[in-house]
């Protein structure tokens, strides 16, 4: 079989609750829910860790965080025994690229890019954030910018210059950020543009994979000001909060609420206003926004180059963003819907179901073996995911695909507050097993979908918490079976 094109759209920090085609009658996104008219779309499809690393790690080699050896946000290296799925296109034949971040190590040293593994990518832009933060030469966006006569510094203008922040970064971030034109999220969509049509010139008949990975919407949230301006605060949501919601849940929760979150980087929760709470998500919706505008201009390019038809689109994110739900802002060990549910869309043409929307539970570890399979290439023994080409391809049911989902993090982003959890969850009951706190949550989404009432301890619900804490548990350790180095020993 022919072989398709591959490109691979993963946004940053993004909620699944923040395209207006999942629902969200605030936001316009009129470019994702383009995708979405001509693909399938996964309601329910969740990270399998809340922070970016071990999320990367998980997706990019269809195992599970821990097992890929990748469970720590800002590792220095990224194991060798582990097989990228881009390496696995690159090796039969693809030419492979990447814009933006990649994120399986740290990037915090200022002269060099992060370290790579043999990841397959010949074509490298890297770019982890939008910040003048690495020497000359080493951020690619920055490059492009100097190219093109402008000073970062002259036009960006942000209350803290240093990132991560020391402490108390405020909230709203009242950024004036790059203009279109200049944003870091264009700079990804223009390398990639630049990457197929070069690929597609040297050789028509070679398939190409694209990985576009912006910062955006990460903190700090920074859209163009014409973005900004396109929406109203009036029409901002609150943050969903309900008083006296966190006093049963764990105490990270709580530091982060009363202390600020990610261990005190950002204000205290408590005094932010109404206002302020709109003014933020303003901030982020625009960015959202912006992100789906160059989206379509990504679009149009396979369109108009002839490449759509041949053209297997991903768009998804690798975890979300608390947004100030249940008084929490940025991300960390929560795994509130806002959290771990994420968008998961496929698109192309005479290949996948169009207009399909499946509630099917699925992970994101489960787009590396999809690829694979859509392009007749075998999945390696060692994934642990699950191939969704027979629901992308009209195969098999749309309402069903796994039993259950789960996620870890394992102390993942090296702040003071030393969460250790892992969840579990079946579409109703979700299961949260705190390994270092008394306190831990157990949610009956049928009759709660905002997550306010934490069920631990409950006589009510004893026998069904302890069920649940057992499938976890079990899951946990199932999930971290290593099976890298080659199959089972049978005696």
């Amino acid at each position: 079989m022919s072989k398709y094109n591959i490109v691979w759209f993963c946004a940053d920090q993004l909620r699944w609750d923040t395209i207006s085609g999942y629902g969200n009658t605030h936001i316009h996104t009129p470019n994702i829910d383009r995708l979405m008219a001509t693909g399938t779309t996964f309601e329910r499809a969740y990270s399998q860790s809340p922070v970016c690393t071990p999320s990367r790690a998980s997706f990019l080699t269809g195992r599970y965080p821990k097992s890929a050896r990748a469970s720590i946000n800002g590792n220095k290296i990224f194991s060798r025994d582990e097989t990228l799925v881009t390496k696995t296109f690159r090796d039969n034949g693809y030419v492979c690229g990447l814009t933006g971040k990649l994120h399986l190590t740290s990037s915090s040293a200022r002269d060099h890019q992060e370290l790579r593994t043999d990841d397959g990518y010949t074509y490298f832009q890297w770019s982890h954030m939008g910040y003048d933060l690495w020497d000359r030469g080493v951020n690619n966006y920055m490059d492009w910018l100097e190219e093109k006569g402008v000073d970062w510094h002259s036009v960006y203008k942000a209350p803290v210059i240093d990132w991560p922040p020391k402490s108390n970064y405020p909230i709203p971030a009242r950024i004036q950020g790059m203009p279109d034109e200049y944003h870091q999220t264009t700079w990804c969509v223009e390398k990639a543009i630049e990457f197929i049509s070069t690929s597609v010139a040297e050789d028509p008949n070679r398939p190409f994979c694209i990985s576009i990975n912006p910062f955006a919407p990460h903190p700090p949230f920074d859209p163009p000001e014409s973005f900004k301006q396109r929406l109203r605060i009036e029409d901002m949501p609150l943050p969903l909060w309900e008083e006296g919601e966190l006093d049963n849940k764990p105490q990270s929760q709580k530091d982060s609420y009363f202390q600020g979150g990610q261990s005190g980087m950002l204000r205290s929760a408590v005094d932010v206003t109404d206002l302020e709470k709109k003014e933020n998500t303003l901030e982020y919706y625009a960015l959202v926004e912006h992100l789906d505008y160059q989206l379509g201009r990504l679009i149009d390019y396979l369109e108009d180059s002839g490449q759509r038809q041949n053209t297997i689109i991903m768009f998804m994110s690798d975890h979300g963003e608390c947004l100030g739900d249940h008084g929490l802002f940025w991300k960390g060990g929560f795994f509130y819907e806002c959290n771990v549910h994420v968008p998961l869309i496929f698109s192309c043409p005479g290949l996948i179901q169009e207009g399909l929307r499946s509630d099917a539970l699925v992970e994101l570890m489960d787009v590396a073996p999809t690829v694979l399979e859509l392009n007749g290439l075998p999945v390696p023994q060692y994934m642990q995911a699950k191939s969704l080409a027979p629901i992308l391809t009209g195969k098999s049911d749309p309402h069903f695909h796994k039993e259950c989902v789960y996620a870890e993090y394992y102390y993942s982003a090296l702040l003071s507050n030393k969460i250790y959890a892992t969840m579990y969850f079946d579409g109703r009951y979700k299961m949260i097993v705190h390994h270092d706190d008394p306190i831990s949550e157990f949610y009956d989404l049928e009759i709660d979908p905002c997550e306010f009432h934490n069920l631990w301890g409950d006589p009510a619900y004893r026998d069904l918490i302890f069920e649940y804490y057992r499938k976890c548990f079990d899951h946990a350790i199932i999930a971290n079976e290593d099976t890298v180095l080659g199959e089972k020993a049978i005696f």
